[in-house]
């Protein structure tokens, strides 16, 4: 996404003006239980996190949903909450339910209290105002790992590969999501950049969580028949890389350009530009209609 871009046409053009509305009626006013439009919506539509959906949800239904993001995991990690989810993976749609219920707990006792017109969307003022005080966060941050090989791996890599999509942006590239980069490659991530008259920069990025490492490099390879395209990256865990550089080293093409990138370091990465990304905006030094 280019420099003054709305992330909206971003997210239409990655997944389509059509069924991105589809898919957004049937969330929030869907007649199955939320648990299960929450999964769908979030696995149907790319770069769309559960930061983003559950505010949409509080903003429709502030009785029944919170809005969970970084502040509310703050929030409920000073509060000594367990089994909080750390990664948007975790944070599936029965999870959700359970962190709403927490946030009805905390805003009854705001009505034991006496105050008057309490909802969910009070307990997130509540959030920001008063519990934003940092505490080591430990639980959660091991199970990335194991989750690789089980049912949730479909979730991480689309979280990782959002995150990657981020990161480009933040970076100043143009980027896109599952994109065809050249006859039969499609690619999970590419950074684009446009260099004055000489035409395009591309670097390309597949993340595997599980599957035919043949297949990955065999997309690399056919990705590289672009001529645009400047740089390949494989992204996984530190077992899956090393898989990845064996298998490699037998390809001409690609053993000397490949690198390979850790998730962990894409998360820490996200995270760390996330907050700078929040911090400068909150300094207001571009305008809102620029």
């Amino acid at each position: 996404m280019s420099f003054g871009t709305a992330p909206v046409d971003k997210i239409i053009h990655d997944n389509g003006f059509e069924k991105f509305k589809e898919e957004l009626l049937k969330l929030l006013w869907g007649s199955k239980d939320i648990t299960e439009r929450w999964d769908t919506f979030k696995k149907e539509i790319k770069g769309f996190g559960p930061a983003t959906m559950n505010e949409l949800l509080c903003y429709v239904y502030p009785e029944d949903f919170m809005i969970w993001n970084r502040k509310a995991l703050t929030a409920f990690n000073y509060l000594a909450i367990e089994d909080i989810p750390i990664y948007d993976y975790q944070c599936d749609g029965k999870k959700y339910i359970e962190l709403c219920e927490i946030a009805k707990k905390i805003a009854h006792h705001f009505e034991d209290k006496g105050m008057k017109d309490v909802n969910l969307l009070t307990v997130d003022y509540f959030f920001w105002d008063e519990l934003q005080i940092e505490a080591p966060i430990e639980k959660g941050k091991k199970t990335i790992e194991k989750d690789f090989t089980k049912d949730k791996e479909y979730f991480i890599h689309n979280e990782i590969r959002d995150k990657i999509s981020d990161i480009g942006e933040w970076l100043g590239f143009t980027t896109s999501i599952e994109r065809k980069i050249a006859e039969g490659s499609v690619v999970d991530v590419v950074w684009e950049a446009s260099i004055g008259n000489l035409g395009r920069v591309i670097y390309i990025f597949e993340v595997q969580t599980k599957g035919n490492i043949d297949s990955l490099i065999v997309n690399l390879l056919k990705s590289l028949n672009n001529t645009a395209v400047q740089g390949v990256v494989a992204v996984s865990n530190e077992k899956q890389l090393k898989k990845i550089e064996n298998h490699v080293q037998e390809v001409k093409e690609l053993k000397d350009i490949l690198k390979l990138w850790n998730y962990k370091e894409v998360l820490e990465n996200h995270e760390n530009l996330s907050l700078v990304n929040e911090s400068i905006n909150k300094l207001g030094l571009v305008p809102k209609g620029f």
